[in-house]
């Protein structure tokens, strides 16, 4: 039976990964940067016993209605918001997701787009480059962390590795904004607390009901004025549209972000784009979602996606299961058991 396995795979990995499929099944690997189309991602995923998928793939009830053969979906991810796991459960597909290896160098990427931010590198980067530059003036004057109030949204491992990292660089007080989770180097804050006094603001939440649009106008407008605000949770927990409005006004100095609402796969009437105008505000600072976009990172991720795929094409449970089914063939109904915090 394993000989005949599909193993679809939507994204180019490493070919030690693929090669380690191959001797599991027939793989079936988008080898370009960009998505297959959707209509080809659909038919691909309908005919696959197993499927690695990635932050460009929503997979619902429509998808899997005709995917008879689907056994996991292994999601080369953390937050996994885009897959219906509901869905996923009632028809006898395991999810999975990869819990922690992109927690530390998300984490650090926040840290470098809040200095980068504050400290203007981007409009400096610009004034060398653009063959004008002289030597030293006095100009771009910004803002360090040390000394700073930070509040963190979130103490997820991608939180609580954004509350360690801080801890280096002096900050006076570190506050956590979390009703489920403590961390004994945060102050634990109600969000409007923590937003009136917080010179910078980290948002490490994940894409829940409660949290779409956490980072709303009126939030922002009670917030202290001249914060940055940077996001590497989910980009639809921010407003984008609120975070212009605020930077239009001058109620916050700065937003950075490598994550955007359009990639909300999964959400109702998710915007198609960033708005032009933001992308133009010199106010901001944005990186590709380039969270996890570490060699050796993405490389551990790829290949703990690849056990999942693996144990179930074993007849085994995925290690990082995020549901439970009573067999790992389809249309057994299941129960979700956890939901992973990012």
């Amino acid at each position: 039976m394993r000989n005949k396995a599909k193993i679809v795979i939507t994204n180019r990995v490493h070919d030690e990964v693929r090669e380690r499929l191959s001797t599991f099944g027939d793989v079936d690997m988008n080898v370009a940067i960009e998505p297959w189309p959707e209509p080809e991602r659909l038919s691909r995923i309908r005919g696959a016993t197993a499927v690695m998928g990635f932050m460009t793939d929503h997979v619902d009830a429509s998808v899997l209605s005709g995917a008879t053969e689907l056994k996991i979906i292994a999601c080369a991810l953390k937050g996994f918001d885009s897959f219906d796991v509901n869905a996923c459960t009632e028809a006898g597909v395991w999810v999975s997701i990869v819990p922690d290896l992109l927690t530390v160098p998300t984490a650090e990427l926040g840290i470098g787009l809040a200095i980068s931010l504050a400290r203007h590198v981007r409009r400096g980067e610009l004034i060398v480059r653009s063959g004008s530059y002289l030597g030293w003036r006095a100009q771009l004057y910004g803002q360090g962390l040390a000394g700073t109030t930070v509040a963190v949204i979130g103490l997820g491992n991608v939180g609580t590795a954004v509350v360690r990292c801080l801890s280096g660089f002096g900050c006076e007080r570190i506050l956590g904004v979390d009703p489920q989770v403590t961390h004994h180097a945060t102050t634990l804050s109600p969000l409007a607390d923590a937003m009136a006094v917080a010179d910078y603001v980290f948002v490490a939440a994940p894409l829940t009901g409660e949290s779409e649009h956490l980072i709303s106008d009126a939030v922002l407008s009670a917030g202290k004025r001249g914060q940055f605000v940077i996001n590497i949770g989910r980009g639809s927990v921010v407003d984008e549209s609120a975070i212009l409005r605020a930077l239009t006004t001058g109620r916050i100095a700065g937003y950075a972000a490598d994550v955007f609402e359009f990639e909300d796969w999964g959400r109702e009437n998710r915007p198609m784009g960033i708005n032009a105008a933001l992308l133009a505000h010199p106010n901001t600072l944005f990186t590709p979602h380039l969270g996890s976009a570490v060699a050796s990172v993405r490389l551990a991720i790829e290949q703990r996606a690849a056990d999942n795929i693996v144990a179930v094409l074993g007849d085994r449970a995925p290690p990082d299961a995020v549901n439970e089914v009573m067999s790992t063939g389809a249309s057994q109904r299941g129960r979700i058991v956890s939901l992973q915090r990012r």
